[in-house]
């Protein structure tokens, strides 16, 4: 047994289903990166679009389970908190999927496995396929147990870092924080992203992070949390 495979079955261990049909299977785990060539695959980008919709839905079906009486706007924030690709690279970390991927060689050389954006897709991309086969409960399941630790701490999230501080600046009469890139490095796929954030009478912050919006919040949470300590004083 070879380690692909050895890995594609531990994927299916950890989740509880081995799938009857394979080419599904393999078809959710193959990396758009396959197949560039010549040879044309079949990828799971189409997988990633459905899976991502059913996965909406189930943690929509189960905030609501878990929060009846929060109003809708706060459950808004709970579904980004919960469903954005950092969350769904966790899942398929947990799940085992980045060794159980088909991924180009050169893809994988510059991190392809280790990027929270791809495995967030491979992960919508496996949702789907279980979806394909099982239907909603047993892509539910497979919600249900990987974000089971999210669910069990559901909690609103802290206003956005960004808008806070830009409320900040408000009530100064202060115009909006202004975002700016210093420095970008790494592939197109897989770039890192330095952004500083300046405040007009305030020393700027910076924050380095595989996304832009990543960065800013980042850069914003520093400077704000200096804010709040020159307050203090």
């Amino acid at each position: 047994m070879n380690a692909r495979v050895a890995a594609v079955a531990e994927l299916e261990r950890r989740i509880g289903h081995t799938f009857q049909d394979r080419d599904l299977l393999e078809r959710a785990l193959t990396h758009s990166s396959v197949g560039k060539g010549a040879k044309v695959v079949r990828h799971n980008e189409r997988l990633e679009f459905l899976g991502d919709r059913v996965l909406n839905l189930c943690v929509a079906e189960r905030i609501m389970e878990l929060k009846p009486d929060v109003p809708e706007g706060e459950l808004a924030k709970l579904m980004n908190h919960l469903v954005n690709y950092h969350a769904c690279a966790r899942a398929a970390r947990d799940a085992g999927l980045p060794a159980a991927m088909r991924v180009d060689a050169s893809a994988t050389r510059v991190g392809a496995r280790t990027n929270d954006r791809v495995l967030g897709d491979a992960c919508e991309a496996l949702i789907a396929a279980l979806y394909r086969e099982g239907g909603l409960e047993l892509a539910r399941a497979f919600v249900h147990q990987f974000w089971a630790d999210a669910f069990e701490h559901l909690d609103v999230p802290q206003k956005d870092p960004k808008t806070a501080l830009q409320e900040w600046a408000m009530a100064r009469s202060l115009p909006i924080p202004e975002y700016v890139v210093v420095h970008q490095e790494g592939a197109a796929h897989n770039p890192r992203f330095t952004i500083e954030v300046r405040v007009q009478g305030q020393e700027p912050q910076a924050a380095e992070a595989g996304a832009k919006r990543d960065a800013e919040k980042l850069a914003a949470a520093r400077l704000l949390e200096r804010l709040e300590k020159d307050e203090k004083k």
